[in-house]
C-alpha cells in the first residue's frame, strides 16, 4: 500500500487482521514526514512498514522512521529519484519519470516478497523473518531508521530456497556436473509437476472404477490412452536443443486436450481439443479394432481427468476466457467424455 495517513482506524485494523490470517503479506509505506514514528497503515499490526533509502543507501531526508519501522528499501532523493513508467497528467501518454518517497520503497518490498512466496513460503510471519533476516544490517540505527536493516532481494530468495531443491537447482547440478550435454537444457518452471500427476492418477482412478463395474484386462493400449489424454510426456515442455525449434517439444509433450494450443506456446486451452470431440472421433473410429480400441476408451478417461482438474487449477480457454462459463465448458465435457469410455466399455461387455 503506497498510502498513509495520522489516524487509526478500528475497521481498517479489523480488514488488516482478516486479509493476514487469510495468508495475505501486507506491506506499507512509513510515510514522507520525518517523524519517528511511521504513518497508518503501516503503524498496524501484521502490517510491514518500510522507510525509504536514498541514491546513497542512507535514510532519506523526507522518511519517517521509528516506531512502526520493520525494513527499509528504495525510495529515492533530489540526487537519484526512482524511475518509473506512468502516464503523463496532462497528455495521457505513457512516460517515463522519476519519484522519490516510501510510496517507492513499500513497492520494492513488496515485489521481493512476491519472490519469497514464489519459493513456497506462504505464511505471512514466515515472510516477514526471511525478508528481516536477510537484509542487509546497519549496526548503529538507535533511532530504526532502518528497521531490520537495508532490503536485499538476492539475499532474501536464497534464504528462501535453502534447503530446498527445485527443478531448476536439479537440471543446473546436471548440467554443472557434466551429466547433461551443454547443446541442450531443461527449463524446469514450465512443467507443472503436480497438476499433471493429478491429471495421470486421475485417468487411472477413472479406469479402476469403470473396471470394477465392467472388468476388462490393463493393456498396453489402454495406458497409453490414459496418458496420451491425460498429460502427454509433459517433462518434454522445458526441453530445449541448441538451434533447434522448441515447438516439437512442446507438442509431444502436450495432452490431447493441450495440442491445440502447443504450438504457439499458450496456456490458455482450444476448446475444440479440450472436448469431447476428439475421444468421441477416436471411438467412432477404433471402436471395431480389437486392441486399438482400449486406445480409444483410454484417450477418453485421459482427457476427462485432464479437463477436471484443468477446471480446478486453470479453467482457462481460448475465447472463453478463465471465468466461470470456462469452468462449467471444462467439467461439462470431462463429464461426457467419461460417459463416452463408460458407453464404449458397456458396450464391448454386451458384445462379449
Amino acid at each position: 500500500l503506497s498510502l498513509g495517513g495520522a489516524g487509526e482506524s478500528n475497521l481498517m485494523a479489523e480488514a488488516i487482521d482478516y486479509a493476514y490470517h487469510k495468508g495475505v503479506v501486507l506491506v506499507a509505506a512509513a510515510g514522507n514526514s520525518n517523524q519517528n514514528a511511521a504513518a497508518y497503515p503501516a503503524r498496524y499490526p501484521h502490517v510491514i512498514g518500510v522507510s525509504a533509502l536514498d541514491s546513497a543507501g542512507l535514510k532519506a531526508p523526507y522518511s519517517n522512521f521509528g516506531a512502526g519501522v520493520d525494513i527499509s528499501a528504495p525510495g529515492g532523493s533530489e540526487n537519484g529519484k526512482i524511475l518509473q513508467e506512468t502516464i503523463d497528467g496532462d497528455t495521457g501518454s505513457p512516460v517515463f519519470a522519476g519519484f522519490q518517497g516510501t510510496s517507492m520503497a513499500s513497492p520494492h518490498v513488496a515485489g521481493v516478497a512476491a519472490l519469497i512466496k514464489a519459493t513456497g513460503i506462504q505464511d505471512p510471519a514466515d515472510v516477514l523473518n526471511v525478508l528481516k533476516q536477510s537484509t542487509r544490517a546497519i549496526e548503529d540505527d538507535p533511532l530504526n531508521h532502518y528497521g531490520a536493516g537495508q532490503l536485499d532481494a538476492g539475499a532474501a530468495v536464497k534464504l528462501a530456497l535453502k534447503g530446498q531443491i527445485t527443478f531448476q537447482d536439479f537440471f543446473r547440478w546436471l548440467r554443472d556436473n557434466g551429466y547433461l550435454n551443454p547443446r541442450f537444457w531443461i527449463d524446469g518452471g514450465v512443467i507443472a509437476l503436480w497438476p499433471k500427476i493429478a491429471m495421470v492418477l486421475g485417468s487411472y482412478l477413472l479406469a479402476w472404477f469403470l473396471r470394477n463395474y465392467f472388468p476388462f484386462t490393463w493393456s498396453w493400449s489402454l495406458a497409453t490412452g490414459l496418458v496420451a489424454g491425460s498429460s502427454g510426456l509433459f517433462f518434454l515442455k522445458g526441453l530445449y536443443i541448441f538451434d533447434l525449434p522448441q515447438w516439437p517439444f512442446r507438442v509431444m509433450g502436450s495432452s490431447i486436450p493441450e495440442l491445440g494450443s502447443a504450438i504457439g506456446s499458450s496456456s490458455f486451452l482450444n476448446p475444440l481439443f479440450a472436448s469431447v470431440v476428439i475421444p468421441f472421433i477416436l471411438i467412432a473410429l477404433l471402436l471395431g479394432h480389437p486392441q486399438w480400441k482400449w486406445l480409444a476408451v483410454g484417450s477418453a478417461l485421459g482427457v476427462a481427468s485432464c479437463l477436471a482438474v484443468s477446471a480446478v487449477v486453470s479453467p482457462e480457454l481460448i475465447w472463453l476466457g478463465g471465468g466461470v462459463l470456462s469452468r462449467v465448458f471444462l467439467i461439462a465435457n470431462a463429464l461426457l467424455c467419461f460417459g463416452l469410455a463408460y458407453l464404449a466399455v458397456q458396450g464391448e461387455k454386451q458384445s462379449a
